[in-house]
């Protein structure tokens, strides 16, 4: 029997519309003759999404009873036993009720695949298993019910349903997704732009290598090996040279280029496991790979154009860049440079070299070998001092035995003594001490003797034998040191970075990890410091940790330092480090630098949950003393509305006196609702050019009778760019509050003026500058503080516009300044 295929509507979030396309499907199915149940549908009370059930047969549900509640679940026997061609079971990732025959969902609809029934369901990101701790990162909310992610990808097919997070919220405010009562929470918690931009990338990401999944393994079961440019992947090859920030730069240009193109890194390793760059250098540059975006690799091997191109097909690059050879004429016509063999190899792959500042040019004249490459200076004139001592000294012995030495014991005994040398100090002491022996052998034991001429043709070609033999030997031992040296120098590097990021991955803290890194390299004193960039004309540095007697307080007082950037600096006391040492403890440092930052950024993440959990807090509160107010509210106005109606004059005006008092306080109360929406990002806009000649007209509307405002416009006044219904609360806000505060023989004026891009709108009270009100401090519209005031200043400023108090000599005013729609053009 056949499997069935299984057909997966994902969503980055609750209400995008997965349960509703799936429906469309089976409905279309359905009319194309197919036979389709529905095994199990939620439509969370939403009439569209009920109303394509109809029409469907609908297997009934199975009823379980658990902890003294009643539940359904989708029944299982029931589905297989219809068998149906398709079945509609919608919430993959749900954990059945127990006493289920199964724990999950998935393994439900595992059943009804291996039955043979196609099953089309839906999932949300958030639910698959890998993503769980991202997306508790992001909202904040774990996640109970998970899928394990192979499931998802053994699906025939993926759709993606996505909705943008404006429309995605404003469906949230309709009621489409939850009832009324979660709908403020979802949208200051769950429901955030920010959070759903995030949720909304991950599962185009995650559908993203599906599909590249996909692809691959069409490739593979057709045994398609030439790399199909469906996105551009380019592949800069390290050495660990000086040139791989060139070459990483040129190639992230190239990438950047691209729309939606792959850096990688590659360096290939001998497989000795010598490495032959610079570690430091290699660290910078993986490093600089990651921070544009790239993934740094390693694999071993001898060929190394071999090994680039295999793994370029493995990663389907269609792109390497390489840098010119470093390497001499004659060492590249001997044997071709890498660039070259793997041009000649490359095929469909397009190969770039790029030229630097060190490529080979001037440095293509012979050079002899550094002193000290193999096996570090202090070895290199060990074995000087050996040969000036070992070579008289083996002669002395052998011209002492006298008749007993001949030619050959001699060249045996030269040759051991230039072996030993070669394993002391290298190549180089080894050349010099064959040289010398001949030399010796042929004045002290070659006929004639005690002179450089040689009578018989046998002792100059056993000369020539062992000069030559020398020679191989002495390179051979020279490189077999010049490894070792390498391998245990390694090690140790190795050695001390493990130690070190061991103790960071266990939470050491500094002064520990700076004790174990002065205790690594002998050290008396180690310090962190940070630099206080507040000084820049003269840098002060303070010491975020230190170990050891007296450690430095500043780079410059510092025996050895290692910077980590422009801020940070890792400073020594004590014995002077070799290049080697100082290039490991740069390694050093910038771990270092990297456990001080994170910890940093822990701390800084922790304020800020702290101040966002306050402002929660605060908003929740705000929200509950609303909506507990505003019942108390209503009774007593309605209460003083029939106490008016039985009242006599003066008790009606009193009456109507605190009526007025109760509505502002209603008013008040929805401020401050309305007030924490908007942060929450809850309040919808609708930005266009409105007329403030009709805003105006709807200003007085809803000051009401018996208030007056005298408003100033210039004849040609350009329409401003706002939300209507948000600019007129605006406006009689702030009309409202300058009544209120203006002298009864003075009244309320609002003037508007144009200028470049904008509309000034001036709201004055018309009370003199330095008058208060009885019993209270600064007059109230001048205060930055007052809740009119700052609402209508946080509408102002969503819709684009300034809002600031200020003064003049008729009173004191608010100034509101929205941008300006561009004039339409007469004809």
């Amino acid at each position: 029997m056949a499997r069935g295929r299984l057909r997966i509507y994902l969503g980055a979030a609750p209400g995008v519309g997965k349960t509703y396309a799936m429906l469309e499907e089976g409905q279309r199915l359905a009319g194309a003759g197919a036979d389709v149940v529905v095994g199990f549908v939620e439509p969370h009370g939403r009439r569209p999404t009920a109303a394509l059930v109809e029409g469907l047969e609908i297997i009934p549900r199975s009823t379980l009873e658990y902890r003294g509640a009643t539940f359904t679940e989708m029944d299982l026997d029931a589905v297989l036993a219809r068998r149906p061609q398709v079945a509609l079971v919608d919430e993959l990732a749900h954990t059945n009720v127990p006493g289920s025959r199964r724990t999950k969902r998935w393994q439900d609809v595992e059943e009804l695949l291996d039955a043979g029934i196609d099953v089309v369901t839906t999932l949300n990101v958030q639910h698959l298993e890998s993503l769980g701790d991202v997306v508790r990162q992001i909202t904040g909310v774990p996640q109970r019910e998970t899928l394990p992610d192979e499931v998802a990808r053994r699906a025939d097919q993926i759709e993606l349903v996505d909705l943008p997070p404006e429309l995605l919220r404003r469906r949230m405010l309709h009621g489409e997704i939850y009832p009324s009562e979660r709908i403020e929470a979802a949208l200051t918690h769950y429901f955030r732009v920010g959070n759903l931009t995030a949720l909304r990338e991950l599962a185009l990401l995650w559908l993203a290598d599906r599909v590249e999944e996909g692809l691959q393994r069409y490739r593979a079961e057709h045994g398609i090996t030439t790399p199909w440019e469906t996105r551009e992947r380019i592949m800069v090859a390290l050495t660990g040279g000086p040139e791989g920030g060139t070459l990483i730069r040129r190639a992230a240009r190239i990438t950047a280029r691209v729309p939606g193109s792959e850096l990688l890194a590659l360096h290939v390793v001998p497989s000795d496991g010598l490495t032959h760059g610079d570690q430091a250098s290699l660290a910078a540059q993986r490093e600089l790979v990651e921070s544009l975006g790239g993934s740094y690799h390693q694999t071993t091997g001898d060929d190394i154009p071999e090994e680039l191109l295999q793994f370029a097909e493995a990663e389907g690059v269609t792109q390497i860049v390489l840098g010119a050879s470093r390497r001499g004429r004659v060492s590249t016509f001997l044997r071709g440079g890498v660039g070259h063999r793997t041009i000649q190899r490359s095929g469909p792959i397009d190969v770039l070299v790029v030229t630097h500042e060190h490529a080979a040019g001037s440095s293509s004249a012979l050079r002899l070998p550094h002193p000290s490459r193999a096996t570090g200076p202090r070895r290199f004139w060990t074995a000087i001092v050996l040969a000036a001592i070992a070579l008289p000294v083996l002669t002395l012995l052998l011209v002492l035995l006298g008749e007993h030495v001949d030619l050959s014991l001699a060249l045996v005994l030269y040759l051991l003594a230039v072996v030993v040398i070669a394993l002391v100090g290298g190549l180089v002491p080894a050349l010099l001490a064959a040289l010398a022996a001949s030399l010796l052998a042929d004045y002290y034991f070659t006929p004639p003797l005690h002179s450089l001429r040689v009578e018989y043709p046998a002792d100059v070609l056993a000369l020539v034998v062992y000069v030559v033999t020398a020679v191989v030997v002495g390179m051979a031992a020279g490189t077999a040191a010049q490894r070792t040296y390498q391998a245990v120098r390694a090690s140790s590097e190795a050695r001390a970075l493990s130690r070190l990021a061991t103790a960071m991955m266990h939470g050491q803290d500094l002064p520990t990890l700076l004790e174990q890194v002065r205790e690594d390299f002998g050290l008396d004193a180690v310090s962190l410091l940070e630099r206080d960039t507040g000084h820049a004309a003269e840098p002060r540095w303070y010491v975020v940790a230190s170990t050891g007697v007296d450690p430095p307080e500043r780079p410059y007082d510092a025996d050895v330092e290692s910077p980590v950037g422009d801020d940070i600096s890792l400073a020594a006391r004590g014995r002077p480090l070799s290049s080697e040492d100082q290039r490991v403890l740069a390694a050093c440092a910038a771990q270092l630098g990297m456990a001080y930052s994170h910890g940093r950024l822990a701390a800084h993440d922790a304020e800020t949950d702290l101040r966002a959990t306050a402002e929660h807090t605060r908003a929740s509160l705000l929200r509950i003393a609303g909506r507990d107010l505003r019942g108390p509210l209503r009774t007593a106005d309605d209460a003083l509305s029939s106490l008016r109606d039985l009242a006599d004059p003066e008790e009606a005006r009193l009456l109507d006196t605190a009526r007025g008092a109760l509505r502002r306080a209603d008013q008040l109360v929805s401020d401050l609702d309305d007030l924490s929406r908007l942060h929450a990002g809850a309040l919808d806009l609708y930005l266009r050019p409105v007329d403030l000649d009709e805003l105006l007209t709807a200003v007085m509307d809803d000051l009401g009778p018996g208030h007056t405002l005298r408003c100033i416009l210039p004849e040609r006044l350009p329409d401003v760019i706002a939300d209507a219904a948000v600019l007129t609360r605006v406006l009689t806000t702030l009309a409202a509050e300058a009544q209120r505060h203006s002298p009864p023989d003075r009244r309320a004026q609002l003037t508007a003026e144009t200028s470049p891009g904008s509309v000034e709108i001036r709201i004055t009270d018309g009370r003199p500058e330095g008058a208060q009100e009885a019993g209270s401090g600064a007059h109230p519209s001048r205060s930055a503080d007052s809740l009119a005031l700052r609402m209508s200043r946080d509408l102002t400023e969503s819709m684009g516009g300034t809002l600031e108090p200020a003064t003049d000599g008729s009173g004191f005013a608010v100034v509101l300044t929205l941008p300006a729609a561009a004039r339409k053009q007469d004809h």
